[in-house]
């Protein structure tokens, strides 16, 4: 057996930084082979309860190891809608990889020995997509005279329109931007997540019969009651949480401050990059300043210092946050890959005022330094901020990617749907029905921002759950 994990082809930080072409390879069959024989098959696989969409990953793994890629790629599409996506944007290390047996304490394996499940799951995916594999369908004429909506055509509302397509239901997907994919194609850079990629899996679903309609907000253009009793017998909310988070402080509203929200949107789904053959332009500046330290937030760093690079600005983006590394939620494979593209990190630190020119631009931000105090709710230490130590950066666009909230455009107008304090939907956590009849939800409307293999798992439940009242 190899010990060591087969270690994954990526660009050089070099070469990856003056274009958004995808930075890891994937492995060859060869490759893939040789990492899939690394695993145990264990006779109690405790990888696969730790996928939130439940992959048999003992067995496409093993599929794997017999060559036999289009029974791995069948036995991934039986759980998972999204297996090219999922191969390349989930954290695995912190859920099928962190369940592994190998990670155990106790047996002669260290944590980074883990068998590389995602980057097998990509095999299997990009292998079916190649070919052009379509999966067997579980189609039930009794299902076939019901139609479904889903708003929203994220990771949550694929993952369900897929689910119910399947099993022969019509599905129509509601989406308020020109073009499906969610956090999908405006969040994830095409570095991260290629768009022929999403493209080929959105394609997947329109030849199981789902149909699309874009430029159509649900709330504007139609209130949920008329989904309802227009012919629909359930609908599936994946609104997402796409209300951008700020800081609360002096000069949020200068030019050249935005959310990372926006920062994203206009580069990833319009383009921005590609100006002017995209005619959206964005602006980018010679000191870029990033506030945040989740996966957005190295996405935007990583995205920036692209665009310094492209537009011939020597490379200059900082992210600021406001604890130390180790209590940075984004993945450690997104963190490494910024500090190898030359990203800086200025840590323990936290802004308190932008401070703009005279002409309302943003120039600098003043911030404090910080100190560790004791774990607050989410389990990190806390940031205490110390008195006295103020000292200012310079800063000619900044980037602010603390997170997202709710989307209240549909709850604000259906007060029928019950809400938390945070705006989220409130849902049975059997069978994810809102409160309102027929009306489920998932993914980051419920709970707030999770993984998309999360996302898709809540999609999974609540599909199942729609089937399940369909049936009766």
């Amino acid at each position: 057996m190899i010990k060591q994990p087969i270690k994954i082809k990526e660009l050089a930080s070099s070469e990856r930084i003056t274009n958004f072409s995808e930075v890891i390879s994937g492995y060859t069959e060869e490759e893939a082979i040789k990492e899939a024989k690394r695993c145990l098959q264990c006779k109690n696989p405790t990888c696969i309860p730790g996928c939130p969409v439940g992959i048999d990953i003992k067995k496409f793994i093993y599929q794997i190891t017999e060559k036999d890629y289009k029974g791995a790629y069948f036995t991934i599409r039986e759980k998972n809608n999204l297996p090219s996506i999922c191969g390349r944007v989930c954290p695995a290390e912190y859920q099928c990889r962190k369940s592994c047996v190998m990670s155990k304490k106790g047996l002669p394996f260290a944590s980074s020995e883990v068998i590389n499940i995602h980057f097998l799951e990509r095999f299997a995916g990009d292998y079916g997509m190649k070919k052009n594999l379509v999966a067997p369908s579980n189609k039930d004429k009794k299902l076939s005279h019901f139609k479904v909506a889903v708003v929203g055509s994220g990771p949550a509302g694929l993952c369900a329109a897929g689910e119910l397509a399947r099993v022969g239901i019509k599905l129509v997907i509601f989406e308020s931007l020109h073009r499906p994919g969610g956090v999908l194609r405006y969040g994830i850079p095409s570095f991260r997540l290629p768009r022929d990629i999403l493209d080929f899996e959105i394609d997947y679903l329109k030849e199981l019969g789902v149909e699309i309609v874009t430029n159509f907000i649900i709330g504007r253009l139609k209130a949920l009651e008329e989904l309802l009793t227009e012919g629909f017998s359930a609908v599936f909310l994946g609104l997402g949480a796409g209300t951008p988070a700020f800081l609360g402080i002096p000069g949020e509203n200068l030019c050249n401050v935005y959310s990372a929200n926006e920062f994203l949107t206009r580069v990833n789904l319009m383009s921005a990059y590609k100006f002017p053959e995209y005619h959206t332009p964005i602006n980018i500046g010679k000191h870029v300043i990033v506030i945040g330290g989740g996966n957005t937030a190295m996405d935007a760093a990583r995205v920036a210092l692209r665009l310094q690079k492209i537009n011939g600005i020597s490379p200059h983006t900082t992210i600021l946050y406001r604890r130390t590394e180790v209590e940075m939620p984004a993945r450690r494979l997104e963190i490494d890959h910024a500090k190898e593209e030359g990203i800086k990190f200025d840590l323990l630190v936290q802004p308190q005022e932008l401070l703009g020119d005279e002409g309302g631009y943003v120039q600098k931000i003043k911030c404090l330094k910080c100190s560790l105090g004791e774990a607050d709710s989410s389990g990190r230490k806390r940031s205490v901020p110390i008195e006295g130590s103020d000292f200012e950066v310079d800063c000619d666009l900044a980037i602010i990617a603390i997170g997202l909230k709710a989307n209240k455009i549909l709850t604000s107008v259906t007060p029928a749907l019950e809400t938390d304090n945070y705006g989220d939907l409130i849902v049975s956590p059997e069978t994810m029905q809102t409160s309102v009849n027929r009306v489920y939800a998932g993914g980051d409307i419920v709970g707030g921002e999770g993984t998309v293999i999360e996302a898709m798992g809540m999609a999974k439940k609540a599909s199942q759950a729609i089937i399940d009242c369909l049936s009766k």
